[in-house]
């Protein structure tokens, strides 16, 4: 992964996450293919912002909070406006996703087979018992992601999404909450023209009693996402430049 080295911008957001945020943020900055850690602060009401301090003089860190909590999704926005390198991957601000899984996720881009990847849990990796209703429910929601976007994913939900930037600044959005992760993806595959991999990876669960926040009303309003971004958002309406001049597609071969 020597050419990984210096291309990579990782975005964080961060809501009360005080009690891993300083461990996570060391082991983003030990894998060699970062170069640049986007961490936003959703307005934590704990330590967080505090403990962020001790990395603000790190060079790769650039530190933004916004002034009120707004969700996962508009820190993720912010985020991905930030970032300047030629990658950029998600990265939660616990331990459910392992770090040492980034240069599994960058292949496909880093060897040109791919515009954006999806870490995916579900595809046969060892890892901790998971709870039976909380998997099921992602698939379910992966499920009717496919049948309306028509893209075959094994985890929509997943956290690790990685792109060239290129792409992912091109696209609108607007999600400012756990509907981002929907959003993204009825946006990516409206394209028609993205090239999107997936990847197996290793996924470490945490408790509901240790911080997570995801909840069954957050899958309802998936559902709603679901059908709001893939039948009434128009294609057009999805990205600022038509995907022919992000691409370096030839013109005329862009299809709606």
């Amino acid at each position: 992964m020597e050419n990984a080295r210096a291309r990579l911008s990782v975005v964080m957001p961060v809501y009360n996450e005080e009690n891993t945020i300083q461990k996570i943020v060391e082991r983003v900055l030990a894998r060699p293919e970062v170069a640049e850690l986007v961490i936003v602060n959703d307005a934590s009401t704990d330590g967080s912002w505090e403990r962020l301090q001790r990395f603000a003089a790190e060079p790769r860190v650039k530190l933004l909070q916004q002034p009120e909590n707004r969700g996962k999704g508009a820190a993720l926005i912010r985020g991905f406006q930030e970032a300047t390198r030629d990658f950029v991957l998600v990265q939660d601000a616990d331990f459910e996703y392992n770090p040492e899984d980034y240069p599994v996720v960058l292949e496909p881009l880093l060897s040109g087979k791919a515009d954006a990847v999806y870490g995916s849990r579900f595809m046969g990796t060892p890892g901790m018992v998971r709870f039976f209703r909380h998997e099921m429910g992602n698939k379910v929601l992966t499920f009717f992601s496919n049948f309306f976007s028509d893209i075959h994913l094994s985890d929509m939900e997943t956290c690790y999404k990685a792109f060239r930037r290129e792409v992912i600044q091109n696209l609108k959005l607007t999600s400012e909450r756990f509907g981002i992760e929907v959003e993204l993806t009825a946006k990516l595959a409206k394209s028609r023209q993205l090239r999107i991999w997936e990847v197996p990876i290793s996924y470490n669960p945490r408790r509901y009693d240790a911080g997570k926040k995801i909840t069954w009303r957050d899958g309802v309003a998936a559902l709603w996402h679901i059908v709001h971004f893939n039948c009434f958002c128009p294609a057009q309406e999805s990205f600022y430049r038509p995907w022919s001049e992000v691409l370096g597609t030839p013109p005329g071969e862009e299809q709606e």
